[in-house]
């Protein structure tokens, strides 16, 4: 395959938040959130430059240690080479560290604008490539797929590589999150995790994650017992004992609640009629937010429509 040419003009990536495992759907399901990452690209001459707002703004590296950045040049190797420079901005809103796929956003960014700013980069990388190499540069699909396709996803892992299917959550969920103000480290909750679990338990989870299913696609009123989960959840608890605290709190009233991802942010899955109540059942220490849900997963907004093309690539 011949070394890629690149667009001139600069492309904008808008990326979803996620929560993924939603209780009982351990490493395999995954919820896309009204809350966006925007990135910008553009091929440069030469060099790297980097602006970020937002989030991370006093603590990400403005160099090739960017996971944003790693993730584009894996993503331009795949797609036949690298440009010479690269100028990027990034307005990012997604929590870090939070358990709302912030890692995965960036990953997805990184290699759907490399894509996009390659001249026919869909052709040389479909969507099923682009989520076998956002998986293989994170580790698990489940966070990655909800970000690429949107709405409700199920992922697996097939023959070493990434699959997934999306779905259509019911319209009448609303989203809603406690953010606490601490970060936990995913590799911290991972590793209160045991290696094995009581076959009970195990088989509890099972139908749990398979209504879960049916809950948030068509029967919404079904999410308090769908949400149940015994496999990871409780191990986690001593890394973000508020958070497990609140989880149970808000189940005790009827309201769907999990840890999402590997928190500690809590994600209550409310309607029309009890979001606003539920947004204020925290308390002080939550950043509470109403979200939507978010449909389309990672877009490309091009910047311009015309403008002349790059022609080389190192």
């Amino acid at each position: 395959m011949a070394g890629p040419a690149f667009r001139a003009a600069a492309v904008r990536v808008r990326v979803p938040a996620t929560s993924a495992n939603l209780g009982p759907g351990f490493d395999a399901l995954g919820l896309a959130l009204g809350l966006y990452d925007d990135v910008v690209v553009r091929v440069a001459d030469s060099g790297l430059h980097i602006d970020i707002a937002g989030e991370g703004s006093e603590t990400l590296p403005r160099d090739e240690n960017h996971l944003l950045v790693r993730s584009l040049r894996t993503a331009f190797d795949s797609l036949g080479g690298q440009p010479r420079g690269l100028e990027i901005v990034c307005a990012n809103r997604i929590p870090h560290g939070r358990g709302l796929g912030s890692s995965s956003a960036a990953i997805c960014a990184g290699i759907v604008a490399a894509r996009a700013v390659t001249i026919g980069g869909e052709a040389r990388m479909d969507d099923t490539r682009l989520l076998e190499l956002a998986t293989e540069i994170e580790g698990h699909p489940d966070n990655v797929a909800a970000c690429l396709l949107g709405g409700f996803t199920l992922s697996w892992m097939e023959a070493g590589a990434a699959r997934a299917i999306r779905m259509d959550p019911a319209d009448s969920i609303v989203p809603v999150v406690f953010v606490p103000g601490k970060p936990v480290l995913t590799e911290t909750a991972r590793g209160l995790l045991p290696r094995t679990v009581p076959h009970v338990d195990a088989a509890t989870n099972a139908g749990r994650a398979a209504l879960l299913v049916e809950a948030l696609t068509r029967r919404p009123e079904l999410l308090l017992p769908a949400t149940e989960d015994r496999l990871h959840q409780e191990y986690r608890a001593p890394a973000m004992p508020e958070s497990a605290a609140l989880v149970e709190r808000l189940r005790a009233d009827g309201i769907p609640a999990v840890i999402s991802g590997a928190g500690p942010t809590v994600l209550a899955l409310a309607d029309e009629g009890t979001a606003d109540k539920v947004e204020q059942l925290a308390g002080p220490g939550w950043a509470a937010n109403r979200l939507a849900l978010d449909v389309p997963g990672a877009s490309v907004l091009p910047l311009a429509t015309t403008g002349a093309e790059a022609t080389s690539a190192d």
